[in-house]
């Protein structure tokens, strides 16, 4: 993997990350050979395992990434059900599974990463579920019948989402998770609290506290809760208590690693023949190491970012981070980091069918999160991007049109 020309890349993984990265690379004018290696039967979409794919509502043809014809278009080598076990950089290859050695200018690593397992006794049981894969989600489904006792560990994204389905489903759902109210760091107080509330509303229950030990019955699954005096008995538990970065191909290969593998803002690791991207890439900005950024866009972004590092060309404009969630009924979105705000505004009320909170600081906008609101968010973020003054007022009043927010003179005066 030496020379400056690139004629071989080879990219390590099939998700939104790994299938971005081969999409930027063509659409920058990359003429070379291209292959993508995923173990599964193609590259799926990740988002809705906990949602329309877990209830049925969609099958695993309708979360294909891309289209088979699309790999055909753009010149992609795809190879699935098959795994590279290891990279051989002064060789200039990779090793697939079954021996074969692939020639590669350069590697991009989109390994994803698996779910977390606390220390918790008896999380080996058949009844104890993930939800990463397809499989994962196949696995459980059946489980989830009408009246089955779950028991979700971890009231996140995920585990929030598991537990809507569930008792979409019909299924008695308990949800706990150490934070009284959690992702206040993403969302606010107010939203947050509402968003947790939601799960009340829907006949979830939810308790603040941990797992301690579980014990499999056979028929049943007991669970003790600190805290709480006695056992509790479920049929089904799903974890969902956040991601490990799948780094071991990466350390094989002598990379650094640090909760995720080390890159720098060009997503290149510390071997410059290989790259990384999405959910194990962990960037490393003026000296210090940043937390690894878990979401859908993000990994778009790293994608572009090493297809233009490969090629050459300048990187995208950055841009604040979105995420999006889906519970109840109810959309969910958020952008920047509400962390940084020193205060907060309320476009409407929580009781309204839409609503969004704006997260100020210094007299701009820092952070947005909405509940189906979307364009409010889309608006919070360019304000964010070019750096628009805000109007506390104007921001509040759901009857200002969310692109009106935009048309702000540098002095805070509305133009047009």
């Amino acid at each position: 993997m030496t020379g400056d020309r690139v004629a071989r890349v080879v990219v390590v993984g099939g998700g939104i990350a790994g299938v971005s990265t081969a999409g930027a690379l063509r659409a920058g004018g990359f003429d070379g050979d291209l292959t993508l290696v995923d173990p599964g039967e193609f590259p799926y979409d990740r988002p809705p395992l906990s949602k329309d794919f877990l209830s049925g509502a969609k099958n695993i043809g309708q979360l294909a990434l891309q289209s088979s014809r699309w790999y055909d278009d753009q010149r992609v080598r795809l190879l699935n059900r098959t795994a590279v076990t290891a990279l051989r950089p002064r060789e200039g290859k990779v090793e697939l599974a079954d021996g074969t050695l692939l020639p590669a200018d350069r590697v991009v690593l989109a390994t994803g990463g698996g779910a977390a397992r606390p220390p918790v006794p008896g999380l080996d049981s058949e009844r104890v579920h993930v939800l990463r894969t397809a499989t994962d989600a196949d696995r459980l489904r059946p489980q989830l019948t009408p009246g089955a006792r779950v028991l979700v560990v971890g009231a996140g994204l995920i585990g929030s989402e598991a537990a809507s389905t569930a008792v979409r489903l019909g299924c008695e759902v308990t949800l706990v998770d150490p934070l009284a109210t959690p992702l206040v760091s993403v969302l606010g107080t107010e939203l947050a609290g509402w968003l947790h509330d939601l799960h009340t509303w829907h006949h979830v229950t939810t308790a603040q506290t941990t797992v301690e030990a579980l014990t499999d019955r056979g028929g049943h699954i007991e669970a003790r809760l600190a805290g709480r005096t006695g056992l509790r008995s479920y049929d089904v538990v799903v974890l969902g208590v956040g991601m490990v970065a799948n780094t071991e191909l990466a350390e094989r290969a002598g990379l650094e690693t640090d909760r995720g593998i080390v890159v720098d803002t060009g997503q290149v690791t510390s071997n410059p023949a290989v790259l990384a991207v999405g959910d194990p890439a962990r960037t490393r900005h003026d000296g210090v190491l940043l937390p690894r950024t878990e979401h859908w866009e993000a990994a778009q972004h790293d994608g572009a970012r090493a297809a233009a590092t490969i090629l050459g060309a300048p990187a995208p404009a950055p841009t604040v981070p979105w995420f999006w969630t889906d519970r109840h009924g109810r959309h969910i979105e958020a952008v920047g980091h509400m962390a940084d705000a020193e205060r907060t505004v309320l476009r409407g009320s929580c009781d309204d069918p839409a609503f969004t909170v704006f997260g100020l600081r210094g007299g701009h906008v820092v952070a947005a999160a909405s509940v189906d609101d979307s364009a409010a968010v889309r608006a919070a973020r360019r304000m964010i991007d070019r750096r628009v003054p805000a109007d506390a007022g104007r921001l509040s009043d759901p009857a200002v049109n969310p692109r009106a927010l935009l048309r702000t003179a540098p002095d805070g005066e509305r133009t047009g």
